[in-house]
């Protein structure tokens, strides 16, 4: 057993008395040093002298998409930095009037976007911070601290969504310089860390071809596979986020200066009447509210007619509007095929407006899709409620009617339209479409005979006989819906086109919006087969 004796614990108080009186010692030399040998030294530094500290931007994280090809990177630019007795320092590039020995060499980052204007709304573009924005500190990236002068963050797009990620974080140099200003000698440096690289579903290839399609048009289009992976994407027109990082004036005028809005992103940030393309979903909705099935017959006589206090209203189908005919007795899959408005007017008046406000937001058409990009917009579905409060008008069957074949005050995102396609796409989940991320999906309690009824009218719409001319000799069976909403303007209307291919297990699904482009089928209807096209040719040649 341990015996305790004195003699250990009169060694131990000894032991601890001299640590104790070595520390105090050590402490006690450094402040004589500080103090009383160097301390005019010291004196004199801090009268004469003074520090600066230079920040060193960090290289921003790239951009890629998803087989790696670069959206936006960094290039590197060696600068100098040249101090000065009134700016404190200047960053430059070297030439011949920079003094070597009275500056730091550091490595400055400078943007870039391979596709510039094919990409734009995707990446967006980066800016100095502006002065009002100095000491602030954004929601989405709270952990880099507050704003300073010199910080470059993301505007826009990917940049801005994933900035947090993206900026990395900066370093500094630490100069010790004269009365001068000019430099003494080099403190210390803390290097900066670069940011994350962000790996998007972007498809390189596809995203090329889709923006070469929009020609003196605008517009917007979105590609997705079945359950939301965005693989193309793109609003009409756009920019070269580049001019932003040349910071060439004129350019930069002519952007901001054109009437036809060049920086709005029109596939998350407009919205609009999507006319036909919303059939399929009051289709759903009929067939799941048991109000119409498989033998479900409606004759059209070209127009509906009601009577109300107001006196006759007579709505029209657009085959007999345009060509004096008739469909004569149709289903619900030749109502789709040949997109029968009459139908559809009657279709809307057995649901009631109730069911199809309800299912308008099932499908998430007033929300948000959710998407990873910043600037998406809600979408608008009107009720009798609504309409009160804002027109202090009531709600009439011609609303409804007007509703039913996506007209009236119905307005949607074209990424909101092709979301809800997907769902018929895919087994009825509405899936939330993403550029990174893992899949979100929610079942939205559809019967697999409804869905069926629906794919196999759209099938029909792409068929001989359908309204989808462009698709009739197509090798591979699509599914697909147009559209021609009107605008309100005289003899203007927008063209969609919304389809998806393979049917049987769907490789995409692409949404084609043509603003103020006139009739679906002839304006839309081409777009979406040149993308179909190169998807399933060229690409899989290549």
């Amino acid at each position: 057993m341990f015996e305790y004796k004195k003699e250990d614990s009169f060694w131990l108080v000894w032991f601890y008395r001299t640590l104790l009186f070595v520390f105090l010692a050590v402490i006690l030399g450094r402040t004589l040093e500080l103090q009383v040998i160097k301390g005019e030294y010291y004196r004199t530094l801090a009268k004469n002298n003074s520090l600066r500290r230079v920040l060193i931007s960090a290289e921003r994280g790239k951009i890629l998409a998803r087989g790696g090809e670069v959206l936006a990177t960094s290039l590197s630019v060696d600068k100098f930095v040249v101090f000065d007795p009134h700016l404190g320092y200047i960053k430059t590039e070297k030439g011949d009037d920079v003094d070597l020995n009275n500056a730091e060499k550091i490595i400055e980052w400078q943007r870039h976007y391979p596709l510039s204007e094919k990409a734009a709304h995707i990446t967006g573009y980066v800016s100095e911070v502006f002065t009002e924005e100095l000491g602030k500190s954004y929601d989405y990236c709270k952990t880099l601290g507050l704003l300073k002068s010199g910080d470059i963050i993301g505007r826009g797009g990917l940049e801005q969504y994933y900035d947090c990620l993206l900026r990395g974080k900066d370093g500094e140099l630490l100069i010790e310089v004269d009365t001068r200003g000019e430099k003494v000698r080099l403190l210390g440096k803390k290097e900066p860390q670069k940011g994350k690289d962000l790996k998007t579903t972007v498809d390189y290839k596809l995203q090329e071809q889709v923006s070469s399609l929009f020609k003196d048009l605008k517009g917007a289009v979105v590609v997705t596979d079945k359950n939301g992976e965005i693989l193309a994407f793109y609003s009409s027109p756009s920019f070269d986020p580049n001019t932003f990082i040349l910071k060439d004036t004129k350019k930069l005028e002519s952007i901001l200066k054109d009437k036809n809005q060049p920086l709005f992103n029109r596939v998350v940030a407009g919205i609009y009447h999507p006319g036909s393309v919303f059939k399929p979903l009051i289709s759903v909705a009929a067939l799941e509210e048991g109000k119409v099935d498989r033998n479900f017959r409606y004759l059209d006589t070209g127009q509906v007619t009601i009577e109300t206090p107001y006196g006759l209203f007579s709505y029209r189908n657009w085959y007999f509007t345009q060509y004096g005919r008739t469909e004569g007795e149709i289903n619900l899959t030749r109502a789709l095929a040949r997109s029968t408005d009459t139908f559809f007017y009657k279709v809307g008046e057995l649901l009631g407006i109730e069911n199809i406000v309800a299912w308008s937001r099932k499908f998430g058409l007033d929300k948000k899709t959710g998407v990873d990009i910043v600037g998406e917009v809600e979408g608008l579905v009107p009720t009798p409620a609504w309409k009160l409060k804002e027109k202090g008008e009531s709600w009439f069957l011609g609303n409804t009617y007007h509703f039913s074949i996506g007209q009236g005050d119905l307005s949607t995102t074209v990424i909101g339209i092709n979301t809800a396609i997907a769902a018929i796409a895919n087994g009825g989940k509405l899936c939330r479409p993403h550029f990174v991320g893992e899949l979100g999906c929610r079942d939205l309690g559809i019967r697999k005979e409804s869905l069926e009824l629906v794919r196999e009218g759209m099938i029909g719409a792409c068929s001989p006989g359908g309204t989808g001319s462009t698709f009739f000799d197509f090798p591979i069976r699509v599914a697909c819906k147009t559209g021609t909403a009107e605008t309100g303007k005289k003899e203007t209307n927008h063209a969609w086109f919304t389809f998806f291919a393979p049917t049987d297990d769907p490789q995409i699904v692409a949404t084609v919006f043509v603003e103020e482009g006139g009739e679906g089928s002839r304006v839309a209807g081409p777009i979406a087969r040149k993308i179909a096209d190169f998807w399933f040719s060229e690409k899989t040649a290549q």
